[in-house]
């Protein structure tokens, strides 16, 4: 019984592996048709949940607030992800930029005080600085190079989930042999 539980959920997780290459791909390739459709179906999820904690309310018996609360917090959240998804994804690329450009200033002092008590690592943090700095503008100047980071990475991850996911079923099937 666990073995059929476990070659079962093996092939779920190759096939959501799957879906998140596809997924990586289209990010790289086509990020804002990808980011609309994210949003779309995480909207649509939102809503559904809603609805579902909507009825949960209704039919229960005790008739818990909390349950209408979590019920038009959900569906609010989820016509604002599918409609407004542009704004929440800039607003979040401008928080991550500014970040990182304030995280390689700090760095930035650092390398003065290295450099005055004479240390060698000072010009590689230096340089690392000021690519930190650069690469928190270019984040701020450019969205698509944001979504095709997180692409390349979901399909990095996908790829070595799905492998994973095939070594581990080869070695079950060897195991129940």
């Amino acid at each position: 019984m666990f073995e059929k539980f476990l070659k079962r959920s093996n092939w779920t997780d190759i096939v959501i592996s799957i879906v998140f290459v596809f997924l990586g791909i289209l990010l790289v390739v086509k990020p804002n048709a990808a980011i609309a459709t994210i949003s779309t179906l995480l909207g649509i999820l939102f809503i559904a949940i809603g609805i579902l904690k909507l009825v949960e309310y209704y039919t229960s018996e005790s008739k818990e607030d909390y349950l209408l609360t979590i019920a038009l917090i959900a569906v609010v959240f989820g016509v604002i992800v599918m409609f407004c998804s542009e704004a929440i994804l800039s607003l979040f690329r401008i928080i991550l930029g500014l970040w990182i450009i304030a995280t390689g200033i700090m760095d930035f002092q650092t390398t003065l005080i290295w450099k005055e008590v004479k240390s060698p690592y000072w010009t590689m943090t230096l340089i690392f600085s000021m690519l930190m700095i650069i690469a928190g503008m270019v984040l701020l100047i450019n969205a698509e190079i944001l979504y095709t980071t997180v692409g390349i990475i979901t399909i990095i991850y996908s790829v070595l989930d799905l492998i994973d996911r095939i070594i581990f079923m080869k070695k079950i099937q060897n195991y129940s042999k």
